[in-house]
């Protein structure tokens, strides 16, 4: 049999479980979650790799009406990767199909690639209304599978791997064997840090933040690293919230967020940050592009 591999864009709108289904599909952690729309902003590239194949999905922002000038690189960056690419995992709640999922069907209409129906958050339905949500949605587009699964049980992954090897054309391992994410260390750290803010803070807070990590130094007499991180917010009052009464709430990130670094270094972490207001980062395109969002 010969070796197969391809990249697999996975798409939806805000909060379906993308990222959720991604960590599940690798069995560790390559993508923030939250339960807040909108977590993903950048691309991120999640590699499966089988004795048969290797997957390189791509996570992509949530498609959704943009506010901002970030909204919109988000949904651009969305929306280029569905012609390059050799598979779409349109990903959908099982449980409501609503009109921003539809909008989407329709963007599908203009792409040659195969997609395939991922309908997440089967374990909180029964089987038979599967069976009715998959019946029904077979008639609003040509999916090449129609497919039911449980991002955060697990359920039906094992499937979902297999047809989409099965689409897969032939072709050589991009990454290495221990390869699960092409992003810098940095950019998961920044990403782990933003995801302890998104937990913790009001609905106010979230999309205004932006996490830069400027400095990883390894102090080998101590036996840990140390990791500088600068959060940045839009409003002065926003960077009182994030701090906290007595620094608070900076702590309690701070503490969620370095066991997360120590995880993924696999060594003690010293994390020092810093709070900074950057006014209406989201509309500048130099603050973008320092981000890293162009």
């Amino acid at each position: 049999m010969e070796y197969r591999s391809g990249f697999v864009a996975v798409v939806g709108r805000p909060n379906v479980g993308k990222s959720t289904l991604l960590n599940s599909l690798l069995k560790q952690r390559v993508a923030i979650v939250s339960d807040k729309p909108q977590t993903t902003r950048n691309t991120i590239r999640a590699v499966l790799t089988l004795p048969e194949a290797q997957i390189v999905f791509i996570d992509t922002p949530g498609i959704h009406r943009p506010l901002h000038k970030l909204g919109e690189y988000m949904v651009r960056s969305a929306k280029a990767t569905l012609t390059e690419v050799d598979l779409i995992c349109f990903l959908v709640d099982i449980s409501q199909w609503v009109k921003q999922d539809q909008e989407i069907v329709e963007l599908l209409q203009n792409v040659d690639t195969p997609v395939f129906l991922v309908a997440n958050k089967a374990d909180l339905v029964s089987n038979e209304k599967q069976e009715q949500f998959c019946l029904a949605i077979k008639t609003r587009y040509a999916f090449a599978e129609v497919m039911a699964v449980s991002a955060q049980e697990g359920t039906g992954l094992d499937d979902l791997v297999q047809a989409i090897v099965s689409y897969l054309p032939e072709g050589p391992q991009y990454y290495p064997d221990d390869w699960v994410t092409d992003h810098p260390e940095q950019f998961v750290m920044a990403e782990l840090i933003r995801e302890q803010i998104l937990h913790h803070t009001e609905e106010e807070i979230p999309h205004s933040v932006a996490v830069d990590v400027d400095h990883v130094e390894a102090k080998p007499d101590k036996d840990m690293v140390l990791v500088r991180a600068n959060i940045y917010v839009e409003r002065s009052s926003q960077k009182g919230i994030v701090i906290g009464k007595n620094g608070a709430m900076l702590k309690k990130i701070g503490t969620g967020a370095r066991m997360q670094i120590e995880a993924l270094l696999g060594t003690k972490v010293y994390l020092e940050l810093w709070v900074k207001v950057k006014k209406d980062w989201r509309n500048k395109d130099g603050s973008l592009a320092e981000f890293g969002y162009n």
